[in-house]
Parts: structure tokens; sequence; C-alpha cells
């Protein structure tokens, strides 16, 4: 980063860590790059903390100890973690995250589409939402996997392969039309 280059708070993606089973260290470098806020749970903050890694927050139901200071706990009274998370960041003006998890329950996403940017990682597929008419360029062959029913689905430039699974047919754009507000699209990473 050269001097006068000055990443300004919130404008890089908040990072959740909800799970880091399996994933790539590397990726996790390219998430940190920019130094996000960075929110954990209190078994991944022991993981982050090894590794050196800033942790800003900490989502408990209760509060937890943590062997670096100054970090701040987001309390889940109801124990759902995502939810919680994702209500502070949406409450305090984040306009984007990247979320690291294990287990993938979209329904703990969905209230959430219209008010933050979302990229979950899970299972070394890169999840997000899609509006109807999103198109995006990929080299031929590379995998597809709707994971929310489209009503009146239109797809181009995509071939199935099985339920819900689908290839791209070439280098260049495929594109999905739907009646949904949106889908959850993942894309192998």
């Amino acid at each position: 980063m050269s001097s006068h280059h000055i990443v300004r708070e919130k404008q890089e993606p908040a990072l959740v860590v909800l799970g880091l089973n399996n994933f790539p260290d590397e990726l996790l470098g390219q998430l940190l790059e920019w130094s996000p806020t960075v929110i954990a749970t209190p078994d991944t903050a022991e993981i982050l903390s090894s590794r050196e890694i800033k942790i800003d927050r900490i989502i408990a139901e209760h509060p937890a100890d943590v062997s670096q200071s100054d970090v701040k706990l987001i309390s889940a009274r109801d124990g759902n973690l995502t939810e919680a998370a994702l209500k502070f960041l949406a409450d305090n003006g984040y306009p984007s995250v990247n979320i690291i998890t294990d287990e993938l329950n979209l329904g703990d996403y969905e209230p959430f589409v219209n008010l933050i940017n979302l990229v979950i990682f899970s299972d070394q597929h890169k999840i997000y939402p899609v509006s109807s008419g999103f198109s995006k360029w990929k080299t031929k062959g590379e995998l597809i996997k709707l994971l929310s029913k489209g009503n009146n689905l239109i797809l181009k430039g995509l071939e199935q392969t099985s339920d819900h699974r689908y290839k791209t047919i070439g280098d260049g754009f495929f594109s999905l039309q739907f009646d949904d507000s949106f889908l959850f699209v993942a894309e192998e990473i």
C-alpha cells in the first residue's frame, strides 16, 4: 500500500468468522488484506488470536474471555450468532460483509439481503444473493449452483448438469432472469 492510499473505516467489507473448518489460509489473508472490522465467535476468536489476527468484536450469548484487548461484545441473546452479527453491521451502516461459516443456513441471511451486501464462504463455495437480470463473466466449464428455486427462471450461457447445478457453456457472460426478489448463487472457490 502506498503512503497516499487511505482506507476509511467501513470502506472495506466487514469480516464475520463463524467457522474456519477447511478454509484456505490464502483466502483468509486476502479477506483481511485491508484491515476490515473482524467479528468472531468465542471459538473462532481463539483460532484467529493464535494466528495473531486482531479481532474487533465477539458475538456470543454471554460475555466471553478473549486474549486480546479492546474487544467488544455483540450480544446474541437468542443464540443466533449470524443474525446478531448482521443486525449489528446493518444497524451501524456497514455496506457489505464477508462471512466465513461451516454451517450454512440461508434462512439466517434472507432478512438481510436488502440491508447489506452479503458474500458467504462455506464448504469451498462463495455464495451471494443476486437479483433478476444478474450476469457475470466466467470461463468455459465453470460450475454454478443455484441454492434457491427461481420462479420462471431463464438461464443464458449455462447448461444444467444435475439438480440446481450448471456449468458455463463458453467463455463469456451467463445471466439469470426470474420473478423472485433474489436467488442465492454459489461458485466454487
